[in-house]
């Protein structure tokens, strides 16, 4: 048994058993993975796959298992590279994030430029997706990290710390009624047609839980997951805006007004997580104290440390986590 026929086999199982697809993944041929596969099963005496005919159909019982503990062994290498990589020159290497766009818009630009100019050898790599999709790809080990608002709690697998809270402002033209109002209601809003995020979006869900609250049924004319294409669909008229904080810009909206709507909704917090067999090289470190400068070194890895939910919680309860403020 080798590292090979291990990858071999995680990689035929993260692309749904297709093997022709796991060898170009793989940059080898489809042949040489079906025949490691095969020599792996005769030496272990188990079927990790069923098949048929020439066709891999699904996982074994046995082979679920094996692939759990394949996915831990290949990321602990990957780990003993890191580390000797890190040993010969900390300063070289790459970081992979993955995020939502409204991230990668607003809260991370002024991180990536401080920490480009601090290790301007890293190579950087940011991918876009859903809060879940993000997840999935931390969680997998494809990305060192996820950094979402949604949906990273549910991969038990992943070291998950919030950064900062954020809340929401509501996005009217000018001389807009609503901007005669000297405190806003959840029933002032509910009367204008809303144009806000998708579901599971840049918390949509708290958003939507406010007014259910209320017994207000809003009428959400139009969504998207882009808080830009909220405010070009404000700009056009459709209705009134509902986005996140973080995602005005002062300069470039001044023609719209932003109303103050944080007494409405409940905070949501953005975290970072990643798996937490992961060997994080020091500038990973650097990073994260970049983004969120209360999670410095000692504190990440006394979250690496607590192997449960209730000591993760501990943690969390003693930090002031801040709210986000633009620049």
């Amino acid at each position: 048994m080798n590292l090979q026929q291990l990858r071999y086999v995680c990689a035929v199982a993260d692309t749904a058993l297709n093997v022709s697809r796991a060898a170009e993944k793989l940059h080898t041929s489809q042949p040489g993975i079906s025949k490691q596969i095969r020599l792996l099963e005769q030496e272990l005496g188990v079927e990790l796959f069923r098949r048929k005919g020439k066709h891999l159909s699904e996982l074994t019982p046995v082979g679920h298992q094996i692939l759990e503990q394949a996915q831990s062994l290949l990321q602990k290498a990957d780990a003993i590279k890191q580390t000797a990589a890190e040993a010969q020159d900390q300063s070289r290497g790459s970081l992979s994030i993955a995020t939502t766009h409204t991230q990668s818009r607003y809260s991370l630009p002024p991180v990536i430029t401080r920490f480009v100019q601090k290790y301007p050898a890293v190579a950087l790599h940011m991918q876009q997706g859903t809060p879940l999709q993000i997840a999935e790809l931390a969680s997998k080990g494809e990305t060192d990290f996820a950094i979402a608002t949604e949906a990273l709690a549910q991969f038990e697998n992943l070291v998950m710390m919030p950064c900062f809270r954020w809340n929401r402002v509501v996005l009217v033209p000018q001389k807009h009624p609503l901007t005669e109002s000297t405190q806003l209601t959840l029933h002032q809003i509910a009367q204008y047609p809303l144009v806000t995020y998708v579901h599971g979006f840049t918390g949509r869900d708290k958003l939507d839980q406010a007014f259910a609250g209320k017994g207000l049924h809003p009428n959400i004319v139009f969504t998207a997951a882009d808080a830009d294409v909220i405010k070009t669909y404000v700009r056009l008229g459709m209705g009134i805006g509902i986005t996140a904080s973080m995602a005005l810009e002062k300069e470039r909206d001044n023609d719209l007004v932003a109303l103050d709507a944080s007494h409405l909704f409940e905070w949501s917090t953005t975290s970072i997580g990643f798996r937490r067999e992961s060997c994080l090289r020091g500038y990973m470190y650097d990073f994260i104290m970049l983004f969120a400068p209360h999670l410095n070194r000692g504190l990440v890895e006394k979250y690496i440390a607590a192997t449960d939910k209730t000591a993760r919680d501990k943690l969390t309860a003693k930090l002031v986590i801040p709210a986000f403020h633009l620049g």
